[in-house]
């Protein structure tokens, strides 16, 4: 049955803006029409849903987060890491299974708030080394069939300790993607495993055989970092995985000068390789170059609350507000691209749409909110976008496929 969503605003930008009614079928948005308040759903035989004047964006997306090992909604466990990349990992992995919740209830907890907050896609990386084995990603597996209708969920088999330096990882790897892992990942091929041409030959070598994406975290920066960057570019070329490639952090671009980021912009464009960021304090990406260029950058949560770090909630448009200030944003414009990279930006590298976002929201029928786009969507009580990014309220409506999912940040069942 269709549903019409009467009295929101579409992605305004002023607080004035006229209402619309949206009526969404098949999963779809079907028709935009100048709000009727005498819309009736017993005369009509739709399902009748008041906005209340709330704003209405597409949906979000958390592209890049690590659900099997956050502490969301568990006792605040005091930080115990080093600050060196080795002892981050190494303390996650002496203490994940102290949790209160066992990996798959507490995947699904954490997945449940991110939908709630307004995402509907999640791009997780599941754990697996010669410790955990197989245990978080089948957890991870898991949460996705439980969640299947609410939330999008896309795994990746994520060799976290290395693929080297974990010498048994490999093939307990091999066996997540056997098990239908959705992407394959990997993890600083020079700094971390030291040997960049096995560690890549690995990854690609199983993102062919298996026919999916790659989707590798890359924190290493200046001349390395590039070193590096520059045989991910050449390896997607060479084995024609042109738009099936993302580059998790990439912090590589916010560590050289303006002319490199170009360089390395149009490179990563010409190859269609994606670009995640968590929007991290300290180093931005170059976000209006790689938009002008043509780069797809999507944006996540990273972990919530775990062995890595305290910060994170769950709560993606607050993320969105996070990026435009670690960017030091102010103009409605470049907030609103915030958003638009959370938005637009999550889905095409999800569905491996080869190009960035482009025109108006409103007129954008693949991914934005024109007739026939996906009835995706996250409405907030808010007088226009940039506000709704300000404020982040907690009155939010999220549709999944046009259908209602979450009111005022819980599931609606």
């Amino acid at each position: 049955m269709p549903t019409v969503i009467r009295n929101t605003r579409l992605f305004n930008r002023q607080p004035d803006a006229p209402a619309v009614d949206l009526t969404v079928d098949d999963g779809r948005i079907a028709a935009i029409t100048p709000s009727n308040p005498g819309t009736d759903a017993t005369a009509s035989g739709t399902d009748v849903i008041d906005a209340d004047g709330y704003v209405v964006m597409p949906s979000l997306g958390d592209v890049h987060a690590h659900l099997d090992s956050n502490r969301l909604g568990q006792t605040f466990r005091p930080h115990t890491a080093g600050s060196s990349l080795h002892s981050l990992i190494m303390n996650d992995r002496a203490n994940w299974r102290n949790g209160e919740r066992s990996a798959y209830d507490q995947a699904v907890y954490a997945a449940s708030l991110i939908a709630a907050s307004g995402a509907t896609r999640i791009r997780t990386h599941a754990q697996i080394d010669s410790d955990c084995r197989l245990e978080r990603f089948d957890a991870l597996m898991a949460a996705k069939d439980t969640l299947a209708g609410i939330v999008d969920m896309e795994i990746v088999a994520f060799p976290q300790a290395g693929l080297l330096r974990d010498a048994d990882a490999p093939a307990f790897v091999a066996k997540g993607l056997e098990a239908g892992a959705d992407l394959i990942g990997g993890l600083d091929p020079t700094t971390y495993d030291r040997d960049p041409k096995t560690h890549l030959d690995m990854v690609f070598g199983w993102a062919e055989k298996y026919g999916i994406g790659i989707d590798i975290h890359l924190h290493e920066r200046g001349t390395v970092g590039v070193f590096t960057l520059e045989e991910i570019i050449a390896r997607t070329e060479a084995a024609g995985m042109q738009g099936k490639v993302t580059v998790s952090h990439c912090f590589v671009l916010g560590s050289v000068d303006e002319r490199e980021q170009r360089r390395l912009a149009e490179m990563l464009a010409a190859n269609q390789i994606a670009v995640t960021t968590v929007a991290p304090a300290g180093t931005v990406l170059p976000l209006k170059l790689l938009a002008e260029t043509g780069v797809r950058v999507g944006l996540g949560e990273d972990g919530q609350r775990d062995y890595w770090s305290p910060y994170g909630d769950g709560d993606v448009l607050r993320r969105v507000w996070q990026l435009a200030f670690t960017n030091g944003f102010r103009a409605d414009a470049d907030i609103e691209h915030c958003l638009d990279v959370a938005s637009r930006g999550g889905r095409h590298i999800v569905e491996q749409i080869p190009h960035v976002p482009s025109g108006d929201m409103s007129s954008d029928a693949e991914a934005g909110l024109a007739v026939g786009a996906p009835a995706d969507l996250l409405l907030v009580k808010a007088d226009t976008v940039t506000a709704a990014i300000m404020d982040c309220p907690d009155e939010r409506l999220v549709f999944k496929s046009g259908r209602l999912i979450a009111r005022n940040g819980k599931l609606t069942g």
